[in-house]
């Protein structure tokens, strides 16, 4: 639980946005255009070097022929959580990472009921009662649901912490090749060890070579830059996250920014530490193909400028490339997957990390069942069930409809993003908090559709109809395909 102190609000000066609805619009001076050379924060060096874990971890001895139960790939937060989880069950379980002690790179935001639900609310370095959406126009929405930002090194370290005591090993290596047989896989890393294990589960990232599909992987995807930065002052409210700022003034005197954000925008993400510390982040939501890192740039230069936030110093940088939606794996195949490579990134909004760590508790129930049972249920028998355990038929065909928001949002500009989650946000707090946390069954994201629809402006409901029927029509086929 947390208790966050109400924190003064930083005044803006008059020519900022306003943080109401009622506070007049004024400009007070004409903006500086953005030149080429990009000279702002950009031109500052981020502080942070590469941090390592100081931790004492089990290794996997080079000469021990010991077959392992489960071998994972990959040590970010879906590998560990689910080395933990599984480990649990007395399971024999080696994690295998290049580099198990580095720090995870980027920032993860998350609805704090998720880590309370998970026990993982320790985890949490900062915490804000409420979130605000700018949607432009003098419009402005407040959530009542409290968010946190993880706390990467305390994730990190509980984990590793709970897998050591289990007994999970780990070996420092990247593999190579896997060769898979009846009831074992052998796991071949690059100094030429081989591991053996009955189920080899890949969570090493969306990039995995390992995991076959069988359909083209259109993504969308989802790019974003972002700083921690040390700044003279900011006009955010200290009890409020910022989640979702789609306000475009600071495009005013950029007419070729102003027409490709009105195309794809984009849109700010701010966490307020205090009146000085603020992570910043410019993101573009989903676009195909993906927006580049230089225009996302330069719109967030454009907006610093505008909101008169000068940085000091950019503590760490980070740079996002996710992609989103796309088909999933082949169902069943010899390799289990999980986290990005497993389609477990949110189709309509980038969200993981919560759902990678709930969806590996049910994970490890499901390998105990076979690797722990009495009958000992190996080889093809154990895919198909570990799989369907993964991607049951309930969550495939909700992802199927995540996929068609992705796709609606894809087909809207600016105007009629602001319109859509102007309507998204008016929903019942029941259907808009368990979409975005991927916890609605199929049968209630068709009641949020209908009411959706219900709140929706007539242009956003044209929009729907018009721009979206094939996208639609796909996910209705897949649907249909799923229930037979």
């Amino acid at each position: 639980m947390f208790s966050p102190l109400k924190a003064p609000i930083i005044k803006a000066p008059p020519n900022l946005y306003p943080l109401t609805e009622t506070n007049p619009r004024k400009q007070t001076k004409p903006r500086t255009q953005i030149t080429s050379t990009l000279k702002s924060f950009l031109d500052l060096k981020p502080e942070s070097k590469p941090e390592f874990l100081t931790f004492d971890l089990p290794f996997h001895d080079k000469s021990d022929r010991v077959k392992y139960e489960v071998i994972i790939i990959g040590a970010g937060p879906a590998g560990l959580r689910l080395a933990e989880r599984v480990s649990a069950y007395g399971i024999q379980v080696c994690c295998i990472d290049s580099s198990p002690l580095s720090m995870w790179p980027n920032n993860y935001g998350v609805w704090v009921d998720e880590f309370q639900s998970l026990g993982l609310e320790d985890c949490l370095d900062k915490t804000w009662p409420m979130t605000t959406i700018f949607l432009g126009d003098q419009r402005t929405k407040y959530l009542d649901r409290p968010y946190g930002r993880v706390n990467r090194k305390d994730l990190k370290t509980k984990l590793l912490e709970k897998s050591v005591l289990n007994g999970v090993k780990f070996f420092e290596s990247k593999v190579w090749n896997i060769e898979h047989h009846e009831f074992e896989s052998v796991v071949i890393c690059e100094d030429g060890v081989e591991l053996k294990g009955s189920l080899v589960v890949d969570a090493s990232g969306f990039r995995s070579p390992f995991v076959q599909f069988n359909e083209p992987r259109n993504h969308g995807y989802q790019i974003a830059h972002g700083i921690l930065a040390e700044v003279d002052e900011h006009p955010f409210d200290l009890d409020k996250m910022v989640l979702m700022d789609w306000r475009d003034d600071h495009l005013g005197n950029e007419p070729a920014l102003r027409g490709n954000n009105n195309k794809h925008p984009t849109f700010l993400y701010a966490m307020p530490f205090d009146s000085n510390l603020i992570f910043l982040e410019e993101t573009s939501l989903v676009s195909r193909p993906a927006l580049s890192y230089t225009e996302v740039k330069k719109r967030m230069v454009a907006r610093l400028r505008h909101l008169g936030i000068k940085v000091k110093r950019v503590i760490e940088d980070e740079k996002c490339f996710i992609p989103m939606g796309g088909p999933l794996p082949i169902i069943p195949q010899s390799i289990l997957c999980h986290g990005a490579t497993a389609g477990l990134v949110h189709p309509s909004t980038g969200y993981m990390v919560a759902q990678t760590l709930a969806r590996s508790t049910l994970l490890a129930d499901v390998i105990a069942e076979c690797l722990g049972s009495t009958r000992m249920i190996r080889g093809s028998q154990m895919h198909q069930r570990v799989w369907n355990g993964l991607w049951p038929m309930d969550k495939k065909c909700s992802r199927e409809y995540y996929r068609f928001g992705m796709e609606t949002l894809l087909k809207l500009d600016l105007k009629g993003t602001r319109k859509f989650f102007h309507a998204f946000f008016d929903l019942d707090p029941y259907y808009w908090q368990g979409f975005l946390s991927s916890r609605l069954s199929i049968m209630e994201l068709g009641m949020l559709s209908l009411s959706l629809f219900s709140h929706a402006s007539r242009s956003t409901r044209i929009d729907i109809v018009t721009k979206c029927p094939l996208p639609l029509a796909r996910m209705i086929g897949k649907l249909v395909n799923s229930a037979i």
